[in-house]
């Protein structure tokens, strides 16, 4: 016998890596404070502008996660997944129609959109200085 627990081979369904939480918090985070100092900096348009660029990349990435889920779970174990790419495609075309709707109608600068997108990205890295910088702090020396 040993002490270690043995890794479940399937997690619950509805618990999310703690990894996902934090980027989403950090994406979160930065999104907001970005925001306010976009609105302070620039002009209320330009927060505004990032906050909806937020709201699309969290729409992007749980509906990516939803979609990837639909597929994985309809799929036998062992399988080659069945991936329909017009459902697939469609999440492109229907952030890319929101995208261009809001460049063609100017209300909202498109630069803070972009930039609000982007915001699952910065969130990665964020997350990846932080751990770095972390380890450095939570090493034993020898």
């Amino acid at each position: 016998m040993h002490d270690e627990p043995e890794p479940l081979n399937n997690p619950p369904a509805n618990v999310m890596p703690e990894s996902h939480r934090r980027i989403l918090v950090i994406m979160a985070v930065m999104g907001a404070g970005g925001a306010v100092v976009a609105g302070i900096v620039a002009s209320w348009l330009h927060g505004v502008g990032l906050l909806i660029g937020l709201a699309i990349a969290f729409a992007n990435y749980f509906w990516l996660k939803y979609s990837l889920r639909k597929i994985f779970e309809n799929t036998p174990e062992g399988e080659k997944p069945r991936i329909s790419a017009i459902r697939y495609m469609g999440r492109y075309l229907a952030l890319g129609a929101v995208i261009a709707i809001i460049y063609v109608s100017a209300v909202i600068p498109i630069i803070p959109v972009i930039l609000g997108i982007a915001g699952f990205g910065f969130a990665v890295v964020a997350d990846g200085l932080i751990r770095i910088f972390s380890s450095f702090s939570n090493r034993k020396e020898i």
